[in-house]
């Protein structure tokens, strides 16, 4: 029988920042496999088939040391789930290598306000003033680190944006799935999916990683399980509204691992952008704060593919 975790908020916002810390460290391996600092640069494609296939087996040995037993599995949503996930993480993974990490990360955290605008006309969702309010902030920041001039523009942040699109539709469809399957389960089936997804498509433009890419793969496979692990532990401790600021330290990570590794500063357009995003966001989360869940409706959500 399911046992509700004790509510800890200290515990929760640790794990969240864990989490962070995984999945900008994620994102960092795929930008040094995406560039030729570890070899041969890899094909976005490629690194994305890597991440499912380590994330899958470090999901299955969990779910044989936990005896998982499995509940009824709706398939066709996972898939649909996955397709989006996957062409989120790739597209994430093929920005990285060309625009500073926090660029690239900023911009796809507009995933929850694309979700949100999304469910209007595909969910049905009624949106207020202040949610609106929330999206158009958020959208004039990703619009500034876009960097709209003919010397200064990223087009590589257009594959940024379309990874949040992406993303901000795997969050439509995860509504679909939440309350209705154990977190283990969903996190296993949805890998189990994109190894087959990721390996149909990276099959075309495959080459044999050197041995540092190996580990690289292996990293970021590694890692986005811990991250979605830490997550789901965070949300089962506190609310979501609370959990989710501390989820935003993703950027001060990336922007410090890029400046370690790669010497990256972010400039004062990419500071400005940012900061812009963040009070979208923070706004959103504040708003979503004050709403009560109704009895019975989970308080967090399902990590998407780049949590």
């Amino acid at each position: 029988m399911f046992v509700p975790k004790a509510q800890n908020p200290l515990v929760a916002a640790l794990l969240t920042l864990l989490a962070s810390a995984f999945v900008a460290g994620a994102t960092l391996l795929a930008k040094m496999l995406g560039t030729d600092a570890l070899g041969p640069p890899l094909n976005p494609l490629q690194i994305s088939q890597g991440r499912f296939i380590f994330a899958f087996l470090a999901f299955a040995v969990a779910a044989t040391l936990m005896r998982l037993r499995f509940t009824p599995i709706a398939w066709p949503t996972h898939t649909l789930r996955v397709a989006f996930g996957w062409g989120g993480v790739t597209l994430m993974f093929a920005a990285a290598a060309f625009i500073p990490l926090s660029d690239a990360t900023a911009i796809s955290f507009l995933n929850p306000v694309i979700g949100m605008l999304l469910a209007i006309p595909l969910l049905g969702e009624r949106v207020g003033p202040v949610r609106l309010s929330a999206a158009a902030i958020a959208l004039i920041g990703a619009m500034i680190l876009l960097r709209p001039t003919p010397d200064a523009f990223q087009p590589a942040a257009l594959l940024a944006v379309g990874a949040a699109l992406s993303l901000g539709f795997e969050v439509i469809v995860i509504k679909r799935l939440t309350g209705r399957e154990g977190p283990l389960q969903i996190l296993l089936i949805n890998n189990v999916i994109g190894v087959g997804i990721a390996s149909a498509a990276a099959i075309w433009v495959w080459i044999a990683p050197t041995s540092q890419q190996w580990m690289a793969l292996a990293g970021i496979g590694f890692l986005m399980a811990a991250a979605q692990t830490c997550f789901i532990n965070a949300i089962a401790r506190a609310d979501a509204s609370f959990v989710g600021p501390f989820f935003y330290a993703t950027l001060v990570f990336a922007a410090f691992y890029d400046f370690l590794v790669f010497g990256v500063r972010p400039d004062a357009v990419s500071v400005i952008g940012t900061m812009i995003i963040l009070c979208g966001a923070g706004l959103l989360v504040w708003r979503e704060g004050r709403v009560r869940p109704s009895a019975g409706s989970p308080v967090g959500k399902i990590p998407t593919q780049a949590d």
